[in-house]
């Protein structure tokens, strides 16, 4: 019989009460994990090829399709998540064009309490996205993430995605965290299996990062739809 998300959770929640005792570094994507997904889904799946369908006088079936094509041969990659590169590929401002539906970025409901037991509790607190730093800056306008945070990193610094080892590799040498007391928190299974061949010892999934989709089963982590039974485990600093 296979495990509901519900089971899943409740087994996460018994898994994060073991390790968290022995957590220094909480390592916390963004898009998915602390940000509702919906913005960035309905940017790149319905919003843009609609813009790119306008600009280029082609049915919108055929945007999707040759849209869907580009993002599925550069998954994974620095191009990606880049908005320099997009813009000059499609020749599109895709800055400005994700201003136009700005009202659909969101914190997760549960993320600011989460967030706020992490930094009572006396952990070091790092965003680390994969988002260019353009997306970044944008969400940071529109949500209180900053006020969370210790320290907010995007992986184009380096020139890698967390997908990559090389960025692990980075990241190490900028923060100087133990990896086996270290937190990460993803909601993508690529990123979080490159976390574990780099040696983060503790690794939790998000199984609902988009509020208009289905919740995923996943059994290859931890993983949890609701931070707030683990918020209730957070013991402030003494």
């Amino acid at each position: 019989m296979s495990l509901t998300p519900q089971d899943l959770q409740r087994s996460a929640e018994h898994w994060f009460a073991r390790i968290y005792p022995n957590v220094d570094t909480v390592l916390l994507d963004m898009d998915g994990t602390l940000l509702d997904l919906h913005f960035d889904n309905h940017f790149w799946l319905e919003h843009l090829p609609k813009r790119w369908a306008e600009q280029t006088g082609i049915s919108i079936e055929r945007a999707h399709r040759e849209l869907k094509d580009a993002y599925d041969v550069l998954q994974g990659k620095l191009e990606w998540y880049c908005l320099d590169y997009w813009t000059e590929r499609l020749q599109l401002p895709i800055t400005e064009l994700k201003r136009e539906i700005v009202q659909r970025i969101a914190m997760r409901a549960d993320v600011p309490a989460f967030l706020t037991a992490l930094k009572q509790s006396g952990r070091r607190v790092v965003l680390v996205t994969n988002a260019h730093p353009d997306s970044l800056s944008l969400k940071l306008e529109r949500t209180p993430l900053k006020h969370y945070i210790d320290e907010l990193i995007s992986s184009h610094e380096f020139g890698y995605t967390k997908e990559q080892q090389e960025l692990w590799h980075a990241l190490q040498a900028r923060l100087g965290f133990d990896k086996s007391r270290t937190l990460f928190v993803d909601d993508s299974l690529s990123v979080l299996r490159s976390a574990h061949r780099y040696g983060i010892a503790h690794l939790l999934a998000v199984a609902n990062p988009d509020s208009q989709q289905a919740v995923r089963t996943i059994d290859e982590f931890p993983a949890i739809v609701d931070y707030a039974p683990l918020t209730a485990l957070i013991t402030p600093q003494r």
